[in-house]
């Protein structure tokens, strides 16, 4: 036994690249995900992870994201649900145009045009930070066509109180989530989540280096949703919403999550304590729970 945990570790040590793509492969087989990858008509390129049958259930990353941040907790959706999780446009392996438009109304549009390609008409939504900016967006543009929104610490509120994150850039004058090192990519996993699962730093080494190759888009994007309220575009907004947000987030106040109840006249909040930006990689249990119950009250 102590001969085999030596080699894992040296296997993790030696070729960190291989021992993260199985890392993830293991995720993604856990919760019955295939990768799929389709061309739009424009030209641009998804890569995404699909599992699962039943009603048709998208989750859109955050900022610095990409699909397999929804992983874990998609082992408890997939048994119930047809799971769509997509590389948004800008991250991960699907397309990069630098010259893009990334802004919310532009990305809920074109993440539109992949479900319609995927034989998809109406659909439920979720997304954490941006994600949730983003798929508000996509349900007030074609509220219609979404019948519920689940909404993990979503970004685009931006009259409530000032986040710690917050509070330091403009002190600093730096951003945590953007990185240029693999030092500065361990420190935002602590900035980001309060319960942050352990990786190997090889690992995280390797994750470090394909965020700092992404950095000159990340900068446009990150200006781009910074830019853009969600607060006029949903208020009023009728699809029924469950806002989740962990008590201990540092990214964006969890007082935000009343300010979008009040807005959102078919929604409810759940706060998590002890959870940062990220419920549904700190507790996936805890947060499948939560979404499923939502779900059965709403008969679906």
């Amino acid at each position: 036994m102590v001969m085999l945990v030596v080699a894992a570790i040296g296997f993790v040590y030696l070729a960190p690249e291989y021992a993260g793509r199985l890392f993830f492969d293991l995720q993604r087989s856990r919760a019955g995900f295939e990768r799929r990858e389709i061309q739009l008509g424009n030209g641009l390129h998804y890569v995404y992870l699909e599992g699962g049958r039943g009603a048709p259930l998208m989750l859109l990353h955050g900022f610095g994201g990409d699909k397999d941040n929804f992983n874990q907790v998609a082992r408890y959706l997939t048994p119930l649900y047809r799971v769509i999780v997509p590389d948004q446009i800008g991250f991960g392996e699907s397309s990069h145009p630098m010259d893009g438009d990334y802004r919310p109304v532009a990305q809920a549009a074109l993440l539109r045009d992949l479900a319609r390609s995927l034989g998809i008409t109406a659909l439920h939504l979720g997304g954490n930070s941006m994600g949730g900016q983003i798929a508000l967006t996509y349900a007030a543009l074609y509220p219609e066509e979404v019948k519920s929104l689940w909404l993990l610490d979503t970004a685009g509120v931006w009259s409530g109180p000032k986040s710690a994150m917050r509070k330091a850039m403009e002190k600093t004058g730096k951003n945590p989530l953007m990185v240029s090192n693999d030092d500065e990519f361990v420190r935002l996993l602590s900035v980001i989540m309060s319960k942050p699962p352990f990786i190997p730093r090889p690992i995280l080494n390797v994750a470090a280096r394909a965020k700092m190759r992404n950095y000159p888009l990340e900068q446009r994007i990150f200006k781009d949703i910074g830019a853009d309220s969600v607060e006029g575009r949903v208020a009023g907004l009728k699809t029924p919403a469950m806002i989740v947000w962990g008590g201990e987030d540092q990214v964006i106040s969890v007082q935000t999550a009343e300010i979008l109840h009040k807005l959102m006249p078919r929604s409810k909040v759940v706060v998590m304590p002890g959870i940062g930006h990220v419920p549904m990689i700190e507790d996936p249990r805890e947060s499948a729970d939560d979404y499923l119950k939502f779900r059965a009250e709403l008969g679906e």
